[in-house]
């Protein structure tokens, strides 16, 4: 049963899960700058939640040319024979599975709070949803580079199992639009970290929706490897 800096979620969760991901470069400084393109992969960025939401920059976003199909998943990127769904499916199960064998698992879903031990019942939500993330910046990149970001096991917060119901509900919505009815902080810890990892932007009314939702959390700290 893989394990991937997972903590154990039994109703409210309140700690913070760091994500694995490259080592950062040796006797470098946290660092509290606004991303920005001087910086490099496997870089680590750590902040307090409300200045890495002060940090994100905004840009308007730019939906033109978006498909689905432009970032490839669910992908087998270990050649174990199990893609990314599986992979995930098996990092979260409170019992121990397999990602090829998945009897007996069972699923929290954070969002609605609700177990399952049906995998069918669970999607793989991307926390940034892929429109949003081209919306943001991903329009620009590689396709090797969204289809990495689709597939990300490189940071438990980049993808998480959910009621299939309550991810359809979510859609491509950002936070302005739409958040979780339970957990509403640590929804924005996860979202504001994947930001961050991939050095995505907001738009104005996502990152008023952001500042509001931090001032009631815990001004905890967020760090992030970068992956890009």
């Amino acid at each position: 049963m893989k394990k991937l800096a997972l903590a154990t979620i039994t109703g409210v969760v309140a700690t913070l899960v760091i994500g694995v991901g490259p080592a950062p470069a040796a006797h470098s400084a946290p660092d509290h700058r606004k991303p920005g393109p001087a910086q490099r992969v496997g870089e680590t960025y750590s902040a307090p939640l409300v200045t890495a939401v002060n940090n994100l920059p905004v840009a308007t976003e730019v939906r033109t040319g978006y498909l689905r199909s432009k970032f490839t998943h669910w992908v087998d990127a270990d050649g174990d024979g199990c893609n990314t769904r599986y992979e995930v499916l098996d990092i979260e199960s409170e019992t121990s599975v397999t990602c090829s064998n998945l009897s007996g698992g069972r699923w929290f879903s954070y969002y609605d709070r609700v177990s399952w031990t049906d995998p069918g019942r669970i999607d793989i939500d991307h926390m940034v949803p892929l429109a949003e993330a081209w919306d943001s910046g991903a329009r620009n990149w590689t396709s090797a580079q969204r289809q990495s970001f689709a597939n990300d096991l490189g940071d438990s917060r980049s993808l998480v199992g959910v009621t299939d119901s309550v991810n359809g509900a979510k859609g491509d919505q950002d936070p302005a639009q739409w958040l979780p009815t339970y957990d509403k902080c640590r929804y924005l810890r996860e979202f504001v970290a994947v930001k961050i990892r991939w050095r995505l932007t907001v738009n104005s009314d996502e990152k008023t929706a952001m500042q509001n939702l931090a001032a009631g959390c815990s001004n905890v700290t967020i760090t992030v490897v970068r992956a890009i």
